[in-house]
């Protein structure tokens, strides 16, 4: 996977597809998931063009890093989630079966989200 200029995330930054915006700053954008999985369902979103995570933590600035990671509280606040947890997920390539190529971690919360496997060796 290759980031595409194309991918409906760099449209929604270019305002070519409309969001539902929770938060921005000059370098993260924050807007609800249109196919939400739970209650509250958040997308959160570098505005330059970073594939994934990995590329992310190689190649943003330590002022791109510190924005997405501290946009992460802001917005779980402004959506009622700091009282009672939220998950963050963000997948890396194919095996973890990332969709757009562009970094972007879910917010997910407003209910119980569950464990993470039904394996019950693994905890985490």
């Amino acid at each position: 996977m290759a980031y595409d200029i194309n991918n409906v995330f760099a449209k929604i930054l270019r305002g070519e597809i409309p969001c539902d915006k929770v938060y921005e700053d000059d370098k993260v954008l924050a807007f609800h998931d249109v196919q939400p999985q739970k209650k509250v369902h958040i997308l959160i979103i570098p505005k330059n063009a970073y594939e994934n995570v990995s590329e992310f933590s190689e190649n943003a600035s330590d002022d791109e890093i510190i924005a997405l990671m501290r946009a992460v509280p802001k917005v779980a606040k402004l959506v009622g989630l700091n009282k009672d947890g939220y998950r963050l997920i963000s997948n890396c390539g194919p095996h973890s079966h990332q969709e757009v190529p562009h970094l972007h971690i879910h917010l997910l919360g407003g209910e119980p989200v569950g464990v993470m496997t039904d394996n019950k060796k693994a905890r985490i």
